[in-house]
């Protein structure tokens, strides 16, 4: 195993590479290049190049490493090291040629996270973490905000492409938190938007029905921003990406609570 440090500076190179050739693409690319997975859930050809080009420079780095990636690139079953890679979270963004879009890498060892890097294109940002170590935005130290009110928080929302199955809490989080917060986005990018907790944009984010690829690397360098990542019952069965609070951990038992409503409501 190398030095922790010294890797992620190695990944956060890889990151940059894959970012640049997202950008190089996106000033040629023509939406008819595009797929449809399943409802509204986009790929192209540059999401499926950008993860071949990332799988291909982190095997250099680790050949024994497996790999879970979101466009199917590598394999993982019993290795011990496993890099998680989401090559263009917030594609549907980048087709429309709208910001933010990332690049996000995470290595787990047995399940645990060691390091992760989330590389935002447009703002030319690279978020990054190793474990027992602080957050970083590019050089500089983040951490999560101060705000300890809901009322006084900047909340992200994210609406999945499990739209039927999702619908009546985005409805109800919409209705409750506006006028009743600081605001609320829907800036379409996961990693984006957990680092963005990380660094004290936003006091918290919700959302349902992703997938790991899409958290691993932006959860763990909020945690090691002094944030706090659980599902929505508080849990810690969020990794799967299937429920995942994030928040600076101040607001986190009030956006509990609030989900916790929904429930109650519904019964």
């Amino acid at each position: 195993m190398k030095d922790l440090n010294l890797l992620c500076s190695q990944v956060r190179i890889i990151a940059h590479h894959a970012g640049e050739y997202l950008k190089k693409e996106r000033k040629q690319f023509s939406s008819t290049k595009v797929e449809e997975k399943s409802a509204h859930n986009y790929v192209s050809y540059v999401d499926k190049a950008a993860e071949q080009m990332i799988v291909e420079q982190l095997k250099t780095l680790m050949p024994e490493a497996g790999v879970i990636a979101e466009e199917g690139s590598g394999s993982h079953s019993s290795e011990e090291y496993c890099w998680v890679i989401d090559p263009l979270d917030g594609t549907t963004n980048y087709i429309h040629d709208m910001a933010p879009y990332c690049v996000s890498i995470a290595l787990r060892k047995n399940g645990e996270t060691l390091l992760g890097v989330v590389y935002e294109v447009h703002r030319d940002e690279c978020f990054h973490a190793i474990k027992g170590g602080k957050a970083y935005l590019n050089d500089k130290v983040i951490q999560v905000s101060e705000i300890s009110t809901l009322e006084k928080s900047f909340v992200a929302l994210g609406f999945p492409y499990s739209f039927k199955s999702y619908h009546p809490l985005a409805v109800y989080l919409v209705d409750k938190l506006y006028g009743s917060s600081a605001g609320c986005r829907l800036l379409g990018s996961a990693a984006a938007e957990l680092c963005y907790v990380a660094a004290g944009r936003f006091e918290a984010r919700v959302e349902a029905f992703l997938g790991p690829w899409d958290i691993a690397a932006g959860a763990f360098i909020l945690q090691q921003a002094g944030g706090v990542v659980t599902d929505f019952q508080g849990g810690n069965n969020w990794s799967n990406g299937e429920e995942v609070l994030a928040s600076n951990g101040k607001i986190h038992t009030e956006m509990q609570a609030l989900l916790a409503s929904f429930n109650e409501n519904r019964t």
